[in-house]
């Protein structure tokens, strides 16, 4: 069909560590006079990947053919084909991809700089700002979870094959961001915001970048919104979009994650659900996020989408 398959920036977003690490960047100068802190709760590690392995078994199983006619939405062969196609995507990229890879590093490293002052905003000089522990993390999950399964069971009640493939879309998208953010997670090994006042701290058994709540909400999301009828296209982006946004922003303000963490899983969920998008249905909308210093200080996130 010709369509464009390669997945898109994120996948190799480790080469961008160095850029961030302080032994070859400057970074500004201790904010009010304190040095950095730091305090790791091993209770919450612990929980937060038992949290992780649930939802990679749980996604596992989404992939195992149950019967007649979740085999609809996802088939093994397909699976595997498109799992290869997608982690090995880099080696297919041509010029265009790689800048859009670029850029997207560019957007990372701006964010990255106002990582501490968008902790600040939220955590400020709250007593369990480093308390380690992540007690919304189910909650905050529940908003894309919830999309999930009424995509699954309205598929089983109209069982026509757009809803199918909508919601195979939606398990495999949502199966490469978890596995490509577990592999960034535990390679650059950042502190969380809950765990540190330094945004510094990677290489250092963290688990905070990039966002795997923010990745997933943006993979189904994204799904939702550009997948059904073009005739509730505007009620299916303001949902899923919706969902995918509220869900980044709620880990800032529960402190969990930089600033630079979400952008980083919304830029994976969002070209991870595009790859299977163009897989599927060979016609997905290119999207695209960037990030840009707002007037009067900070900066401004902006999303854009063709309208046709």
């Amino acid at each position: 069909m010709g369509c464009k398959v390669e997945a898109s920036s994120l996948t190799m977003v480790g080469l961008a560590a160095p850029f961030f690490h302080p032994a070859v960047r400057q970074r500004r100068v201790v904010r009010f006079g304190a040095t950095s802190q730091r305090k790791v709760n091993m209770p919450n590690r612990c929980r937060a990947t038992s949290f992780r392995l649930r939802l990679s078994v749980c996604l596992a199983a989404f992939l195992v053919p149950a019967g007649p006619a979740l085999a609809q939405a996802v088939q093994p062969g397909e699976a595997l084909q498109d799992a290869k196609l997608y982690f090995t995507a880099p080696l297919r990229w041509d010029g265009r991809d790689w800048l859009e890879f670029g850029g997207t590093l560019v957007a990372l490293g701006i964010a990255h700089e106002f990582d501490d002052d968008v902790r600040d905003h939220f955590a400020g000089g709250s007593s369990d700002a480093l308390d380690g522990r992540d007690p919304h993390s189910s909650d905050d999950a529940l908003p894309f979870a919830v999309l999930l399964a009424g995509t699954w069971a309205l598929a089983g009640l109209q069982d026509v094959p757009d809803g199918w493939r909508e919601l195979g879309s939606m398990l495999e998208a949502s199966a490469f961001t978890v596995v490509s953010g577990e592999v960034l997670k535990y390679t650059l090994g950042r502190q969380r915001p809950n765990e540190t006042t330094d945004p510094d701290q990677w290489f250092d058994d963290g688990d905070s970048f990039p966002s795997l709540h923010t990745g997933l909400a943006f993979a189904i999301g994204t799904v939702f919104a550009e997948s059904g009828d073009d005739k509730y296209r505007w009620l299916r982006r303001a949902v899923g979009y919706g969902v995918a946004g509220a869900t980044g922003y709620l880990r800032l303000e529960h402190n969990q994650h930089w600033a630079s963490d979400v952008l980083a899983g919304a830029a994976l969920g969002l070209t991870t659900a595009q790859f299977t998008m163009n897989r599927r249905n060979g016609d997905a909308r290119q999207a695209s996020l960037s990030i840009q210093p707002a007037a009067g200080g900070g900066v401004m996130l902006g999303f854009a989408i063709p309208l046709h």
